[in-house]
């Protein structure tokens, strides 16, 4: 799956070009962003934070957006036309939407003015037409659109204030929320207990878990997936590393109005290949497993193919009917 393309990114490091001080302002924003977020303070307030996390962090946010929202349209029958992007930031939520959707109407809500002044200057490059308001969760209700989504937002959050913004952009949602976090332990905690909220309010969870039930994840573990993303010159730059890609790891949940057709499995890391037999990581209705396949076993074809995050329409000695 495409992510943003080279020339949006080339046009927005454009932008950064002169910024003598983007490379240490985007360490110290990465900083803050380990070591203050949940907290509920102002992270990014400056033009120069704004082009900083436009050129080192929106890829990666783009590609783990547009990677849960891929995932959650396969399980339910939801094509939403407008979309509002809660937590804007510089529109990467937005722009993954756009990419899936190509949606009538964007809304793009967004607290911090350099973040809305940059963000809304890239959406116009990208030919994604989009408002943007100024706009605090703590202080108001979310516009309703049929798509209501965040990324990396919730969990920036201060922890009391997490379940009232969930409740909010549920109410707002008329066919789909998508919450997504960062795949660490701590983002998939914020996620689970906001999953488990909005279920008891009547939300019916589209992907990625193959049902409505309790997370069957043990305190030591939890549930990510991982998008690559592949790094220009200048993320190079400001990373301090040469490595030609990143590994975003993140984790999601998708809830929706109408129950969808929940999957009867989802592959949890990455497949295990030996001679002979593939080894899936997976969640399913029962409970988490781990399962060897061989080439005698109705999933053959499809685990070959299998990616991290793919859902499985069978398990394992039943055959997978999009195969």
């Amino acid at each position: 799956m495409p992510g943003m393309s080279a020339q949006l990114r080339r046009e927005i490091e454009a932008l950064a070009d002169g910024e003598t001080a983007l490379r240490d302002n985007a360490a110290a924003l990465s900083l803050a962003y380990r070591e203050k977020t949940g907290q509920g303070r102002r992270l990014a307030v400056t033009r120069t934070d704004a082009l900083s996390y436009a050129c080192a962090r929106m890829p990666a946010t783009f590609a783990a957006v547009q990677r849960a929202l891929s995932l959650a349209l396969e399980q339910s029958a939801c094509r939403p036309r407008t979309v509002t992007d809660c937590g804007a930031g510089t529109g990467a939520a937005a722009l993954a939407a756009y990419s899936l959707l190509g949606q009538e109407r964007t809304l793009c809500l967004e607290r911090e003015e350099a973040m809305r002044s940059l963000g809304s200057r890239i959406t116009e490059m990208a030919g994604v037409p989009a408002e943007w308001e100024s706009f605090d969760i703590l202080r108001g209700n979310v516009p309703p659109a049929e798509l209501v989504c965040e990324g990396y937002m919730l969990g920036e959050l201060a922890p009391a204030d997490r379940g009232s913004a969930a409740l909010r952009l549920w109410d707002a949602a008329q066919q789909m929320l998508l919450l997504v976090e960062p795949g660490t332990p701590q983002g998939f905690a914020v996620l689970r207990e906001a999953r488990n909220l909005l279920v008891k309010k009547g939300a019916a969870v589209a992907a990625p878990c193959p049902g409505d039930g309790g997370c069957p994840m043990g305190p030591d573990d939890w549930c990510h997936f991982s998008v690559r993303v592949e790094r220009t010159r200048l993320m190079k730059q400001l990373k301090g590393g040469d490595a030609p890609f990143e590994d975003e790891k993140f984790c999601f949940a998708a809830l929706t109005r109408e129950k969808g057709k929940a999957c009867a499995a989802r592959i949890l890391r990455h497949p295990e290949t030996a001679k002979g037999r593939i080894t899936l990581a997976l969640c399913t209705k029962e409970g988490l497993t781990r399962a060897g396949i061989t080439k005698k076993d109705p999933l053959w074809k499809r685990a070959r193919k299998a990616e991290w995050g793919d859902a499985l329409d069978a398990t394992p000695g039943q055959k997978d009917l999009r195969e």
